[in-house]
């Protein structure tokens, strides 16, 4: 029984909860033994805390009308796990810091507190990279996240515990952050799903860049249906952040129901040989997007011109950076590790003038993006421009060849969306030679999510590439080369 509870789809358990066929706690014990099972492995749930959620299904359980049952996206008492970077009142939150290895908050995150309130149960918390910046999830306090395809390679980052954890079937659903791909990248590497949406859809809670597009939180789910679900959960209005507005009338559930495929896309595997993409990476996802022409849809190579759309973001996330990190740098930088104080330093270093030329880069940027999305429905790229790597590396060392620069260097598919404020699914395409997931990043114009989630739900139908998870760990080697 526990086995078959963790193979069901998160909506499949939100329908048999609301039901009464089975109950939060059954979910709860389902989800223990299979993280005990799996942990030993993968190393994605660090921090547990199933007392606290038995005792908040019991709670959930005892109230016959819950103030948000008839809310879009309401979970009925699904165990979910939240990054641990995001405060759960009353269990260890570290953000993956050193400094905060004892940290355990009073309150949660506001983001976490929507959660709950529509019925998610937390029962534990996922691992991240230190403050959420890497490519790769590991950790001081925690250590490694291992890739359950090939327990030798990374599951990415930033929100690769989730993804692990999601892929494996410890829960059903996670929630993530997502700044230059930290919800897509892991996504693509653990063959799960997950979107970036636009800034303001989700809360991100009381943090220092408030008025900053960059970082954003968000879903992530074994297939596009649930990340529906979880989105539905998630988005609207909170008075702590400026930035966000009402949910949509239509819930994303419904929309993702009643949706066409695309008429027409634009592909661009590379744009233009600008960015690095592995070749065998190139024909796998060209083959997926060509899947879309079995439904009528047009499919055009097309992609806006970069510009200097790559370096206006390293430098708009340094000063991001600066923000966030220079007053922790000027008091615990021996507890920080090298690529935050790098990417910090890099703010601090920067001029006025050098600021304002990248906001303008990015406005002409999203000038031409949104030029394309007056003839384009979606734009899709590959949502990575390798497959998993060493699990022990930072990031992958090349791409086809050429030598990454730092540890950024691997993101720019992600970035261009971030700094768009395009609303961007990462959905899995197919394997490699070596059995490496590769997946496509769907992306929509901004407060378009519905848009972006219906193509990627009809390329899900058609590959049926969700039926693999969850999956169990597999060992393995390196692929050479």
């Amino acid at each position: 029984m526990p086995n078959d509870l963790i193979r069901m789809s998160a909506t499949e358990a939100v329908t048999r909860l609301r039901a009464g066929e089975i109950s939060p706690l059954e979910l709860i014990d389902a989800a223990e033994a299979r993280i005990a099972d799996v942990e030993p492995h993968v190393n994605a749930l660090p921090t547990l805390c199933f007392d606290r959620a038995r005792d908040h299904a019991k709670r959930l359980m005892a109230e016959r009308h819950p103030p948000a049952l008839n809310e879009a996206g309401f979970l009925g008492g699904l165990p979910v796990a939240i990054k641990d970077l995001n405060d759960v009142a009353g269990v260890r939150t570290t953000y993956g810091s050193p400094i905060f290895k004892d940290h355990v908050p009073v309150r949660s995150h506001p983001l976490v507190e929507r959660i709950e309130r529509k019925g998610g149960i937390v029962v534990a918390k996922s691992n991240t990279p230190e403050f959420g910046a890497g490519g790769s999830t590991f950790n001081e306090v925690f250590g490694r996240t291992r890739n359950p395809w090939n327990l030798a390679l990374t599951c990415g980052g930033s929100t690769g515990g989730g993804a692990v954890a999601v892929a494996t079937g410890e829960v059903w659903l996670a929630q993530g952050t997502d700044h230059g791909g930290s919800l897509r990248y892991p996504g693509t590497f653990c063959s799960v799903v997950g979107i970036r949406v636009s800034p303001g859809r989700i809360t991100r809670g009381a943090v220092n860049n408030l008025y900053s597009p960059l970082s954003v939180q968000g879903p992530m789910a074994r297939n596009i249906p649930d990340l529906a679900l979880f989105l539905d959960t998630m988005t609207g209005y909170c008075p702590l952040d400026p930035l966000t507005f009402d949910a949509p009338a239509e819930s994303f559930v419904t929309a993702l129901g009643r949706a066409g495929p695309p008429k027409r896309i634009a592909y661009s595997p590379d744009y233009g040989g600008r960015v690095m993409v592995e070749r065998e990476t190139r024909a796998i996802c060209e083959a997926a997007v060509r899947r879309f022409e079995e439904l009528g849809c047009i499919v055009e190579e097309y992609a806006p011109y970069l510009g200097g759309v790559e370096e206006a973001f390293m430098i708009l996330r340094a000063q991001h950076f600066v923000v966030d990190r220079e007053l922790q740098l000027r008091e615990h930088r021996d507890l920080i590790k090298p690529d935050i104080i790098w990417n910090t330093e890099k703010g601090l270093s920067q001029s006025p003038s050098q600021l304002a030329w990248a906001d303008r880069e990015r406005a002409a940027f999203y000038r031409r993006v949104a030029e394309m999305f007056e003839r384009y429905d979606v734009f899709i790229t590959p949502s990575a421009g390798t497959p998993a790597f060493d699990v022990n590396l930072t990031h992958p060392a090349t791409i086809d060849g050429v030598k990454l620069e730092n540890y950024m260097g691997a993101a720019t598919l992600n970035a261009t969306m971030t700094m768009a404020s395009c609303a961007a699914v990462a959905v899995p395409a197919g394997f490699d030679q070596f059995g490496r997931p590769i997946g496509l990043q769907i992306a929509a114009p901004p407060r378009q999510e519905a848009r972006a989630l219906a193509a990627a739900g009809f390329l899900e139908r058609m590959t049926g590439l969700d039926a693999l998870v969850p999956v169990d760990p597999k060992p393995g080697t390196v692929p050479a080369g």
